[in-house]
């Protein structure tokens, strides 16, 4: 057992000066002032630094040099999980994008086998496809773009123990498959989708929960009579999105405005691939048979097309605050507390309470990642003052 002091704490739902969080056993037991502390306790003095809920990031092809579709393997996923640390994400849904029945298959027991060895870090699979409308699949590859049918409809519903979140278009499936799958505890995504509005809401009325990537890879609001997926997601109060906040795939007046509408049911996500947290020598990679160039920190084929982003947690939280001007704490809400939500995860995750897992992250006055926890334990050595991870 040992405290955490000297820190501004952000719980998720406002700030504690001159409070210490006290972990045991890899929770929170307490939050309490630094005078009721007990002088026999171990203490690690933050010199104000800012301790909050760890990232948790609800869209992740790969970082770090890697991408889970090139080697769905534990290997892989325990990379991603070192790699994420340097930007304080501590808990993340590995994505696989469109594929073949046999690698979701791959994708699901290892990624079961990892959490089994790994708790509270990847908490489950996301599959972004192949389930799409093909006028909208952007880099995924269009000759594994299908329907969903009964067999892996049947499979898919058996796993959602590990199956967090399907992303799909509505206007390619039956309403009675979104809800088959809602009703087996799946999250189900509107995504990569050229549905219209009642398209889309009638998805909604299915089940759908969560939107992928808000604004990308699905039908804007072109007037006042054609709302699109993006009206129809504003227009209703229940549900969450992902937005990728990088400064090339949404414009700052548009994540202004998203925030405006959705408050904590806007969650930050990366979207990243293997550019993030790379080596600065990685200028290409493979996407899914795509060659991906990365400039000037943008992942594009050679078309232009966007594939993922080169994007960390981290970063995208300094972008919110620096480019967009959303406050500090709407910023940490966005990349904490509102994915735990999304996810069902709040329970444990997501927030600074007694009770709930102590993944966290210790960030400076300048948004610098210095340290993060998983599970009560410190990913890095503990010294005074710490030594800094830079991104």
């Amino acid at each position: 057992m040992f405290a955490l002091t000297a820190c501004r704490i952000f719980t998720g739902k406002g700030w504690l000066e001159q409070h210490a969080v006290i972990i045991n056993n890899g929770r929170i037991q307490a939050l309490v002032t630094e005078a009721e502390l007990d002088a026999r306790l171990v203490q690690y003095p933050q010199a104000g630094a800012i301790v909050c809920a760890g990232f948790i990031d609800l869209q992740l092809n790969g970082c770090g040099g890697v991408m889970f579709n090139s080697d769905i393997s534990t290997a892989t996923l325990a990379h991603m999980q070192r790699t994420n640390l340097a930007s304080g994400t501590t808990s993340f849904l590995p994505t696989l994008i469109t594929s073949p029945d046999i690698d979701m298959q791959t994708a699901v027991r290892v990624t079961r086998n990892f959490m089994a060895g790994h708790r509270h870090q990847v908490l489950g699979l996301h599959l972004e496809g192949p389930y799409l409308n093909v006028a909208r699949k952007g880099i995924h590859p269009a000759a594994q773009v299908r329907a969903l049918d009964a067999q892996m409809l049947d499979f898919l519903c058996q796993q959602a123990d590990v199956l967090v979140k399907v992303t799909l278009a509505p206007e390619c499936h039956a309403p009675e498959q979104i809800r088959k799958l809602v009703a087996a505890g799946v999250l189900v995504a509107i995504g990569h989708t050229a549905a219209n509005y009642e398209q889309a809401e009638a998805g909604f009325a299915a089940g759908i929960g969560f939107a992928t990537h808000l604004y990308n890879a699905m039908t804007p609001t072109l007037n006042g009579r054609s709302p699109g997926v993006v009206g129809a997601i504003y227009d209703n109060p229940r549900i969450y999105a992902g937005i990728i906040a990088d400064g090339f795939h949404v414009h700052p007046a548009n994540i202004r405005l998203a925030h405006q509408v959705l408050g904590e049911r806007l969650c930050l996500v990366t979207d990243a691939t293997a550019a993030a947290g790379a080596p600065t020598s990685l200028t290409e990679f493979d996407f899914c048979g795509t060659r991906v160039l990365i400039k000037d920190g943008q992942c594009v084929d050679e078309h232009g097309t966007l594939g993922g982003s080169a994007l960390t947690m981290i970063e995208g939280v300094r972008y919110l605050v620096n480019t967009v001007g959303l406050s500090l704490s709407d910023a940490l809400r966005m990349a904490s507390h509102n994915p735990a939500r999304a996810i069902g995860r709040d329970s444990d995750l997501g927030s600074i309470d007694a009770g709930k897992v102590a993944n966290l992250v210790l960030l400076s006055p300048e948004l610098e990642v210095l340290n993060t926890l998983v599970n009560g334990d410190f990913t890095a050595p503990m010294s005074t003052p710490m030594a800094i991870i830079k991104n």
